[in-house]
């Protein structure tokens, strides 16, 4: 296959060995109760550290969408060491993990390029990223085979995010979307001062509130580095006809280390039909 994204964290940031790698997955499932959801789930907001740090956290989010199919996942991550424009797309072949190549979904990515303006072609956006590809896994383990759209915020000012919803929904139209973002909360602070501005977005993701996440953001009210990916997805999902929110875990990163005088926050959410 042509245009395929080597892992660059397989190894590090997750296990590497294609069977290790099923087992803890498979381990963090079992560790979530079941929240038996009626509806169809069509967002989650899944953090994206080293799988040791967030993975269970993570499995909230993916353990209710097992087994299921969708026409093609849009997974948004912030860009963590390349500054750009837009949004970069990879808009053909595929990304590789340990547990396999994963096809972009071109007819989709092709669509939503020409549709939105600010999508653009910048493969140096996705070279060494980490925020989607931590996500792969858990998306191969609970979807099985799928495709997907891989996007990189460069911009996550709102005027981008509403652009960015607006195209996912046009293409969802009649598509049956699952669509993902990958954030990380608050970073770095002690553990009570981290748990407050953490609080500040937990309350708009229960809420809904992608205009109030974005509004505390720009503001320095509260910190998210995926916050654009969590409006977005928030925005899209509602335009996709999902009426309920629903937090599903928050944790930090004190709480697998010991350490808490300078944490990492992290969260699952889900939106649904």
């Amino acid at each position: 296959m042509d245009n395929v994204r080597k892992s660059v964290i397989a190894g590090s940031w997750y296990p590497g060995d294609p069977p290790v790698l099923k087992r803890d997955i498979a381990e963090y499932f079992r560790n979530v109760p079941d929240r038996g959801l009626s509806g169809e789930v069509v967002g989650l907001i899944a953090p994206h550290a080293g799988y040791r740090y967030s993975g269970q956290v993570a499995a909230y989010a993916y353990q209710l969408v097992r087994g299921k199919n969708y026409d093609g996942v849009v997974l948004i991550g912030p860009s963590h060491r390349v500054a750009f424009p837009g949004v970069s797309v990879w808009g053909s072949g595929a990304f590789e993990t340990p547990l396999g190549h994963v096809p972009v979904h071109e007819k989709l990515a092709q669509e939503m390029t020409r549709a939105s303006g600010i999508l653009v072609d910048f493969p140096a956006a996705h070279a060494h990223e980490h925020s989607l590809e931590i996500q792969l896994p858990f998306l191969q383990m609970a979807l099985g085979d799928f495709s997907f759209v891989p996007l990189v915020m460069g911009d996550q000012d709102a005027a981008t995010c509403r652009k960015l919803a607006k195209v996912i929904v046009q293409a969802g139209k009649n598509r049956r979307l699952l669509v993902v973002a990958s954030s990380d909360l608050s970073h770095f602070h002690e553990d009570e001062k981290a748990r407050a501005l953490d609080g500040a977005t937990l309350k708009h993701v229960r809420d809904n509130d992608a205009e109030g996440l974005l509004e505390d953001l720009a503001r320095g009210q509260t910190e998210a580095c995926g916050g654009g990916p969590m409006a977005v997805t928030m925005m899209a999902a509602r335009g996709l006809g999902a009426s309920h929110s629903l937090l599903l875990k928050y944790a930090h990163s004190g709480e697998a280390t010991g350490d808490l005088q300078s944490v990492v926050g992290y969260a699952a959410a889900v939106y649904y039909q």
